[in-house]
């Protein structure tokens, strides 16, 4: 695998000069086979360290943090969108968060002017794929005038089980901040009336484009799914809200946001050890920015090997 600081991809991926207002890295490129990829920071989401594992012994968990020299009570969870361009079709991996001025997050909801940084005209994306319709994964489409600078014959793609539980969710086995259920079944309801004619719903699997595969994996919502990158021999898979941070040493432990959160930790064991076994690359939407690297076996857990950046 090749990896490139710069994406110069025909038909609207074109590298741009520095952001000023940036102190940090925001996008970064790399390539599988003949698929070209850019990773985007939508910013960050500040959580209860609580949310990371409410089925977990609090001392426990305590633990886990003051070993990963993470705060004890609260602290930024990183937000990673894809962007890949494969068989001539330009196609954006969820939407980042938007703008939801009554959660008070402005750290988060990047992503629309950083894709603007980076040289990329929305009307060149031909195809969303959402892992899943938390308000974190479509609140960039809400964003007030993007849908207008979208392409009319844009596909979304989000598995059918997805759509179907956003008409009435279930929250009981969740355990979220107060003000999030709400402003999830907002959004979601927001955006299934604003893009109904452009959805593009799929059973369990679909090719997106040439080495683009969605797949419904479930457990974190009933429809949410995973996307893995094929191509000249080279993989990468993209796990959405399958695993966070804490799943590698402890997969078991239950995120605030799991709808099944037994299913979704079947879901993020089988997943890991799938990477595990084939040694492909990984992002995930709340791993630390740019979130690319594997998965290692340790012991009866997993352990997450960053890739080298590449310069």
């Amino acid at each position: 695998m090749s990896l490139h600081n710069n994406l110069q991809i025909a038909g609207g991926l074109q590298p741009a000069g520095p952001e000023p207002k940036d102190l940090v890295p925001s996008r970064y490129a790399l390539r599988i086979g003949e698929i070209d990829v850019l990773v985007i920071s939508d910013g960050v989401l500040p959580l209860p360290t609580a949310m990371l594992a409410h089925n977990a012994d609090p001392s426990a968990r305590a633990a886990w943090l003051d070993e990963m020299f993470l705060p004890p009570d609260a602290f930024d969870w990183p937000l990673n969108v894809v962007l890949v361009r494969s068989g001539g079709r330009t196609i954006l991996i969820d939407a980042g968060l938007g703008l939801d001025p009554d959660l008070h997050l402005p750290r988060a909801g990047q992503l629309i002017q950083r894709l603007a940084s980076a040289g990329i005209d929305l009307a060149s994306v031909t195809d969303v794929v959402l892992t899943h319709m938390h308000m974190d994964h479509i609140g960039g489409l809400l964003v007030d005038g993007v849908k207008d600078r979208l392409r009319p014959d844009l596909r979304i793609h989000v598995a059918a089980a997805e759509i179907r539980f956003w008409e009435a969710p279930d929250f009981s086995h969740t355990s979220m901040p107060p003000g999030f259920p709400d402003a999830l079944r907002a959004a979601a309801s927001r955006f299934r009336q604003e893009y109904r004619n452009h959805l593009r719903p799929f059973e369990d699997e679909c090719e997106v484009a040439p080495g683009v595969i969605a797949r419904r994996t479930g457990g974190h919502t009933p429809g949410h799914s995973v996307v893995r990158l094929e191509s000249g021999g080279e993989r990468l898979t993209f796990a959405g809200d399958a695993i966070f941070a804490v799943g590698f040493d402890q997969p078991d432990w239950h995120n605030g946001f799991e709808h099944d959160p037994e299913e979704a930790a079947r879901v993020r064991v089988r997943l890991l050890r799938e990477l595990a076994e084939t040694g492909e690359m990984l992002v995930a939407t709340h791993l630390p920015f740019p979130s690319i690297g594997r998965v290692a076996k340790a012991g009866d857990a997993f352990r997450f090997v960053p890739a080298f950046w590449d310069y």
